[in-house]
């Protein structure tokens, strides 16, 4: 069984670790120790995507992610690029919790009136991918999150950056979207037509 000490190092470190060793040895098990949740969700995410059954138990305050070699092909629902070569692909990176400069309050408004509005774009919105402060706009609390809802229930994928979840102690309070690591972030981006950034 190949073994990754990923401990105290910061996604999507231990993400490419994995990638690594898998494309170096394809091993058939694969162990991995991480020390945060954010980084036991997303390498959990990573193996599957690879056709590794995985398990993840605690072991004192670290993770310890298993993956062994199953039998069927999956792929990366985050990344893959659609079959529909002719629909455009757009990318909205949400970088805060407020549109613009100025006054908080009209830029909290402008976000929530931006994420009510952003389903005119139709099919060729293709993801949101909310990093940095824009986390705090997925979790209970957040007056945006009846809109994400609805966009994730029309089946958009609303990706979450989990080290920065981990960062603002929010992990156990995202109630929408993907918990996602910059390796995904990256390659959404590189399969993307056209990446907005607010």
């Amino acid at each position: 069984m190949k073994e990754i000490d990923a401990r105290g190092l910061s996604c999507p470190t231990p993400v490419l670790m994995a990638k690594k060793a898998i494309e170096d040895n394809s091993p058939n098990q694969i162990k991995i120790l991480v020390d945060n949740e954010a980084a036991g969700e997303n390498v959990n995410r990573f193996l599957q995507s690879q056709s590794y059954d995985v398990t993840i138990e605690n072991v004192g305050a670290d993770f310890q992610i298993i993956g062994k070699k199953g039998e069927k092909t999956v792929t990366e629902e985050v990344t893959k690029p659609d079959e529909d070569k002719e629909q455009q692909k757009i990318m909205i990176m949400v970088t805060t919790d407020r549109m613009g400069y100025g006054d908080d309050e009209l830029g909290l408004k402008l976000m929530i009136s931006f994420l009510k509005t952003v389903r005119e774009m139709g099919n060729d919105l293709w993801r949101l991918v909310f990093v940095n402060n824009g986390v705090k706009l997925t979790i209970a609390e957040a007056e945006t999150l009846p809109a994400l809802k609805e966009l994730e229930a029309e089946g958009l994928h609303i990706l979450v950056c989990g080290t920065c979840l981990d960062f603002f102690q929010l992990l156990d309070k995202k109630e929408v979207g993907l918990t996602t690591n910059m390796l995904d972030i990256v390659m959404a981006m590189q399969f993307a037509d056209k990446v907005i950034n607010l």
